[in-house]
């Protein structure tokens, strides 16, 4: 006979699944029996003709003393020939649940990013006002999470005016970051934007070294030597370099180190789930962009180009403003959904190897020209921001 687990609780001792019949165990001091015990207990109660059973679980076990007990158990029979109801989560089986649900986060991840930079860069090609561009991608998550809540799609979230306090400083680096990186776009490849931003670990340890006092171990500094040196090396090695695109994708690496210093800071012991934490700051820095977008840029520049696009590419440009909209939120939300189920060792693993798939294919759709002195600081600098991930965490 094999025991796979054992529920205690006070109650009766019933084998009801596969005997039908009831048993009672009594005792001032009680302690489990052997197996050999079992066994025996076993052959003389049970007929010749039964086929041998395991007892895959047991509940209501309890030991209190001067109480009747009584466990339930359910078993299968050997050969499964009588299959049973018996739910068993091993050890094994979780592990590979979870790789498979961590697998499908980051190929979602990946996937929806990859998509997003393609119909980013498409638009701005196009339509080069990086301000209005942040304004849709924010205002179109901030539309969905409201449509997801009020058709009761998603939990809302319950929060009060404590917690958009402590999500403001937040909200106000997510969105420099954000409006930064889209002027990066808009003026250099995307491969070349995304090598820059590889980079942001040597600012995040900067920050947190000489503004926060935290100290790190010696292997995270030894890190930030090829993370340095190969973002400085595909710097200049860039054909298509723009000083106004290098300057955006630095300004972001700042700014995202800072949001994501706020946010350990102030979301202590906040009860909102990724997804939500995420649309409560798209909405909050949405309320933060649009009067700067209106300054930079203005309505009537906006409809001037809007129409120089539509006569350029047709219908289609709307589509590509949909979609890059969309997906922005989309991967960011899923992007925070993951933290939720995996650690931040795997996450920095999964952010460095989604750098890897936007900067490859962008290369392929775009026809970016690479030269190899430029692909080999490209190289330099991800394997510098793996080193990071291992190093810190």
């Amino acid at each position: 006979m094999q025991i796979s687990s054992v529920k205690l609780r006070t109650s009766t001792f019933t084998s009801s699944e596969f005997l039908n019949q009831r048993c009672s165990i009594k005792a001032q001091s009680f302690s489990l029996p052997s197996f050999q015990n079992v066994q025996q207990s076993v052959n003389h109660s049970f007929s010749s003709s039964f086929k041998p059973l395991y007892i895959s679980s047991t509940e209501s076990f309890a030991l209190v003393s001067k109480t009747q007990r009584v466990t339930e158990c359910k078993a299968y029979e050997a050969d499964k020939s009588r299959p049973l109801k018996v739910n068993i989560e091993l050890p094994d089986q979780q592990a590979a649940s979870q790789r498979f649900k961590i697998g499908i986060y980051f190929a979602t991840w990946w996937a929806l990013n990859v998509v997003f930079n393609i119909y980013n860069k498409k638009v701005l090609n196009v339509f080069p006002y990086p301000w209005l561009t942040s304004t849709l991608s924010l205002a179109t998550g901030s539309l969905m999470m409201l449509i997801s809540w009020a058709t009761r799609i998603a939990e809302a979230p319950k929060t009060d005016l404590d917690f958009w306090k402590t999500l403001f400083p937040v909200a106000v680096a997510h969105t420099i970051g954000h409006v930064a990186a889209t002027v990066s776009m808009a003026k250099v490849a995307v491969s070349f934007t995304h090598i820059i931003k590889s980079s942001e670990p040597a600012f995040s340890v900067l920050v947190s070294r000489f503004l926060l006092g935290e100290s790190f171990p010696l292997s995270v500094y030894l890190s930030l030597f090829p993370i340095i040196g190969g973002c400085a090396l595909a710097a200049i090695t860039e054909l298509n370099f723009n000083m106004i695109g290098f300057m955006g994708a630095m300004i972001s690496n700042l700014a995202f180190v800072f949001r994501n210093i706020f946010s350990k800071k102030g979301m202590k012991g906040k009860s909102v789930s990724g997804m939500n934490y995420y649309a409560c700051l798209s909405m909050l820095s949405l309320l933060i962009l649009i009067p700067f977008a209106i300054a930079v840029e203005g309505p009537k520049v906006w409809a001037a180009g809007w129409n120089t696009a539509l006569a350029q590419i047709g219908p289609n440009f709307v589509w590509w403003v949909a979609a890059q909209s969309i997906f922005y939120h989309l991967y960011n939300q899923v992007s925070y959904m993951s933290l939720d189920q995996i650690s931040p060792l795997t996450f920095s693993i999964g952010n460095t190897m989604k750098r890897i798939s936007v900067i490859v294919s962008s290369i392929i759709i775009f026809h970016t020209p690479v030269q190899p002195v430029n692909a080999l600081g490209a190289a330099i600098a991800i394997l510098g921001t793996f080193l990071y991930s291992q190093g810190k965490h």
